[in-house]
């Protein structure tokens, strides 16, 4: 155990169990175990077949390991049912992402805050929200905007924002189409030289914990950690070196994307290529993460991609 380590033992409970969730999950309950204290996950009720038994087998890996789940529609739930089961709990983190529908991430909040949580980690593993505000084209960020306004008002809750980027996967992914392996196509949303900040998820829960676990306590404040940062040309260099191919290239510049979103208005991926390609609150230098200040070491695109292929 590392000397800055947390001292406490506290029950803390992590809302979902996805990517995001389950890799926290992996780094946080050893952690919490050392220090004699209890983790608990909130997923939805249908996670459990007939006979009661969670149907996911990493959910199932999860519990043999010390976590205790338990079922609550988070989507259905109200501000004073969700304030209710989060009343027990010393720290929540929130890795509920924007599956459950908008409005979700204040109702959440909210609940957090009504509660009385000593402490409270935000569904806020993206961007920089602060600099990227309101109007960004992206209405479910307009939201983690407003997320940060109510934290700020307030002072009972102590609050940890834990901004890591686009996930390293997110790049890869067809349907967002910035690097396509099977076409061999690479897009640079805005530009070759817009950058963007990227983290694997195994990065991400490891870091979360090493934050949760910090001394001195860190509490309200904007934490940065990064796999790596990167522009687009460097992106289309590194996956070419990588596979040892070569790619097609071209831009999806911003007046396309603007086109393109008034043609299909409910385009979630070209609502995230606009948003991208604006560049502004998408990245920032790796020497101001946590990661690089605290010498823990991370997963850059190139060893990323190596482990996918």
């Amino acid at each position: 155990m590392k000397q800055n380590d947390l001292k406490v033992s506290e029950n803390v409970l992590v809302l979902g169990a996805g990517q995001l969730g389950a890799a926290i999950l992996d780094a946080l309950l050893p952690a919490v175990a050392r220090l004699k204290g209890h983790v608990s996950v909130i997923v939805s009720p249908g996670s459990w077949d007939e006979q009661g038994k969670l149907r996911s087998s990493n959910h199932q890996r999860l519990a043999d390991n010390g976590a205790e789940f338990i079922a609550t529609d988070i989507s259905a739930g109200t501000v004073e049912s969700l304030a209710a089961c989060f009343k027990a709990f010393d720290t929540v983190i929130n890795c509920m992402g924007f599956v459950a529908g908008a409005g979700t991430q204040i109702k959440i909040t909210r609940a957090v805050l009504e509660a009385g949580v000593k402490r409270y980690f935000p569904w806020q593993f993206g961007v920089n929200y602060d600099v990227v505000g309101k109007g960004s084209g992206q209405p479910v960020w307009d939201e983690q905007y407003d997320v940060r306004t109510l934290l700020r008002q307030q002072q009972a809750t102590e609050w940890v924002i834990v901004s890591t980027g686009m996930f390293t996967s997110f790049l890869f992914e067809p349907a967002f189409n910035v690097v396509n392996l099977a076409e061999k196509t690479i897009h640079a949303l805005g530009g070759w030289e817009t950058q963007v900040t990227v983290t694997s998820p195994d990065d991400i829960g490891r870091l979360t914990t090493a934050i949760y676990l910090h001394q001195p306590r860190i509490a309200n404040e904007v934490v940065f950690v990064a796999g790596e940062t990167t522009s687009y040309g460097k992106l289309a260099e590194t996956v070419e070196r990588v596979t040892q191919q070569s790619f097609t290239r071209s831009v999806y510049s911003l007046p396309a994307l603007r086109d393109a979103l008034r043609l299909n208005p409910d385009d979630q991926m070209v609502r995230y290529r606009l948003v991208f390609a604006q560049g502004d609150g998408m990245w920032w230098p790796m020497n101001e993460t946590y990661n690089a200040q605290n010498h823990w070491p991370t997963q850059n695109i190139a060893s990323w991609l190596k482990a996918f292929l």
